[in-house]
């Protein structure tokens, strides 16, 4: 079953969030860095049965395929061959086919010629559905930069321009290396008549879909982290030692190294190396050329995206540690192949020890950043840190002025730079969020909740985070850098940092560490925390996040630098996933300013399906009402009352209206403390009714005058306009 390609749109003050309810249960999300040739954003999600893959955005479906496809399958398809076009073939020969049924299914998607600029958010165009038959825990992809199909061929592999690449890791221990069309297939290719016959027709392996499946054997046991890198082939040329020729065509043979972790025994980390071109046939198995049996299980992996053979490993609480798998450990290595059989550990870093106690505080992730020259650490306090490795600092460089390492210290790495994120003082101070008693009796219980409550990092063991770092699309006029999205604990806790350097020389500038508020100033140099993400996961916890870079406004980006973030947040509940997009067209405060006044909908707003809250337009902002402590006015006119009395001379009338009119007070205003002025104007006309004597004579012609008026009216019904009369 495919997600709604319609989601639930939630606008709050800050963001807008796009949710998809999905049929399963979400184990991993991953998005691919290169976008299908029609534009759209890949989204591979790892479930209970397979790996589902989304594509999101971009030239859509021509409306006349998808009327064909809901009619039925062709025997024929009618136009010429686009040069976009996927050919399946099937695994079983020519001679097993049965005679009337082609061998091969030749895929003629076919898209707009342009974008629909009048979606209010970019609609799922395709999904895909690869069976496994058991779950997939872990998805990877290769760390590349976001880029375009046509700018996708790196260090010369061609075949990163038609194809995706992605490892998937199951819960039956085997680990895959797929490659799928990066274009996504048409509706007619999902209506076939060959895959309603089955419901294992369309199994991941079979080739329906054009994909490949290569198996990474040699696991005991099922990994907890999976990582994948495309080497260069001058790596593979420089450990060779074969003949000129199959140095050739290891030159110019792209190669694939995936890394996979797995709790066996007390941990092992494997390595496998893949040449692409052999992933055509569906069904090869690959043994690891490296087994690191290690200390301690690991918690992550990650590549170098500069340096290829350099692989990030998170050991938690001992430190985090690199492994170089091209460099050997005990030099002359006599291992036949491009790589040595053992690999060399090159340094550790340590965190900060969990005062009071003699522990360090445990890693939650790690991540490479500044292009593979620094890392960004996490802990489970709530602490980040920034380790220099090639000393790529703001600040300048390293001793003397030149080039160099900015790594200090042994058994403690000191952070280049550090500080806290917002919302974690609890998990550093737990007895803050405890009753202060004065006295409390040793019981059975009371014992538990404290050695529960202890201060040593055993109570961080619960806490969950992540750190996504993705680098985003430079220009001729900018350099390339790098968006960080962390969370810690669940979805209350989501930041982005926009740009890591210039987020890393704001925080050197200011004094890092001193008390620093991490959340003032402008946006590229401050931490943005993401606000109301649980209206989006209607009630489901947050188990990890993606980025998707905003290819379409990422020149408006750079030039305004206030059109919100440059990416995309991708959050995964445990059935949801839902896209946040921070901006500052929607309602409420802009991100790094306040907005003055609230803009208008367009009519493309007034079409979409969130849930915004505005006043009515025939509703007026503000509502006057009259407080005012004078006698309310009576209903004798001057008018009627001439017509029965004899007239009066003009000083009579003047001494008459003088006692009729009530006394003037001050103009209350209707907001303020104003009214105080006239509280004591108030009290005196109390206590002047009091005084006055009541004239007796007055009220009787007024009630005289009254009961004329009505004789008036009722003489008078019948005739011209109707009046009604209220007895009452």
């Amino acid at each position: 079953m495919a997600p709604t390609t319609v989601p639930r749109v939630r606008r709050t003050a800050q963001n807008t969030q796009y949710t998809y309810n999905l049929p399963r249960r979400i184990h991993s999300v991953q998005t691919y860095p290169v976008l299908s040739p029609q534009g759209a954003t890949i989204l591979i999600y790892g479930h209970e049965n397979g790996v589902t893959i989304i594509w999101r955005g971009g030239r859509k479906f021509k409306q006349s395929v998808a009327k064909e496809a809901e009619r039925g399958p062709t025997g024929k398809q009618n136009g010429k061959i686009p040069a976009d076009a996927v050919m399946v073939i099937d695994s079983d020969s020519d001679e097993d086919t049965p005679a009337g049924k082609g061998g091969s299914f030749v895929d003629q998607p076919q898209f707009e010629e342009y974008l629909d600029e009048d979606d209010p958010y970019p609609e799922i165009t395709q999904t895909l559905d690869l069976e496994f038959g058991t779950a997939v825990l872990h998805v990877a992809a290769l760390p590349l930069t976001p880029c375009t199909a046509e700018d996708a061929a790196w260090g010369g592999t061609e075949i990163l321009k038609d194809r995706m690449i992605f490892a998937a890791s199951c819960s039956t221990r085997e680990v895959f290396l797929v490659t799928l069309p990066l274009v996504p297939p048409s509706p007619l290719s999902k209506a076939r008549a060959e895959l309603q016959e089955s419901l294992l027709a369309g199994k991941a392996g079979n080739g329906k879909w054009g994909e490949t499946m290569t198996l990474l054997a040699g696991q005991i046991k099922g990994s907890d982290s999976l990582a994948m890198t495309l080497i260069r082939s001058k790596t593979v040329l420089e450990r060779s030692k074969s003949s000129e020729r199959s140095r050739s065509e290891s030159r110019a043979l792209p190669r694939v190294v995936v890394a996979a972790h797995s709790p066996e025994g007390s941990g092992s980390l494997r390595l496998w190396d893949v040449p692409l071109e052999e992933t055509s046939k569906t069904g090869q198995r690959i043994e690891p050329f490296q087994t690191e049996f290690l200390p301690k299980p690991l918690t992550s992996i990650s590549f170098n995206p500069t340096h290829s053979t350099q692989l990030l490993c998170n050991a938690s609480s001992d430190g985090v540690r690199i492994y170089d798998y091209a460099l050997a450990s005990m030099p002359p290595d006599d291992s036949e192949g491009p790589f040595p059989s053992q690999g060399s550990w090159l340094i550790s870093f340590y965190p900060p020890f969990a005062r009071p106690s003699s522990s360090r505080k445990p890693i939650l992730a790690a991540s490479w950043i500044a292009h593979g020259r620094a890392i960004l650490v996490l802990l489970a306090d709530g602490q980040w840190g920034i380790w220099d490795i090639d000393g790529v600092s703001p600040q300048g460089p390293a001793l003397l002025g030149k080039p160099g390492s900015g790594i200090r210290g042994d058994a403690l790495t000191e952070f280049n730079v550090s500080g806290y994120v917002e919302g974690t003082s609890p998990l550093r101070n737990p007895a803050s969020q405890r009753g202060s008693a004065d006295f409390v009796p040793m019981t059975p219980h009371s014992r538990r909740d404290a050695l529960s409550n202890s201060g040593g990092p055993e109570r961080l063991a619960p806490v969950k985070g992540g750190i996504i770092v993705t680098s985003l699309p430079g220009s001729a006029t900018t350099t390339n850098d790098e968006s960080v999205a962390l969370w810690i604990g669940g979805a209350e806790h989501v930041f982005v940092i926009p740009g890591v350097l210039k987020f890393w020389d704001a925080q050197i500038r200011r004094g890092a560490g001193g008390g620093v508020n991490l959340f003032s100033g402008a946006q590229p140099t401050r931490m943005v925390r993401l606000s109301d993400l649980s209206v989006g996961l209607m009630g489901e916890r947050c188990t990890g996040v993606a980025a998707i870079v905003r290819f379409i406004e990422n020149d408006d980006l750079g030039s305004s630098g206030h059109e919100g973030l440059p990416v995309e947040l991708v959050v995964c509940g445990e059935t949801r996933l839902v896209i946040v997009r921070e901006s500052e067209t929607v309602v409420g405060t802009r991100i790094g300013g306040v907005v003055s006044r609230r803009k208008r909908l367009g009519e493309r707003a007034k079409d979409n399906s969130a849930i915004v809250v505005y006043p009515r337009p025939e509703q007026p902002s503000s509502v006057a009402y009259n407080l005012s402590v004078g006698p309310r006015r009576k209903l004798s006119r001057p008018g009627v009352g001439s017509m029965f009395d004899e007239p009066a001379s003009n000083e009579d009338k003047t001494q008459v209206e003088a006692e009729r009119k009530p006394l003037q007070l001050p103009t209350r205003p209707r907001s303020g403390f104003a009214f105080a002025d006239s509280l004591n104007a108030a009290a005196d006309v109390e206590q002047q009714d009091e005084e006055d004597e009541r004239d007796v004579e007055v009220e009787m012609l007024d009630i005289m005058e009254i009961d004329r008026e009505l004789d008036a009216l009722d003489n008078g019904r019948g005739r011209g306009r109707k009046k009604v009369i209220f007895d009452s």
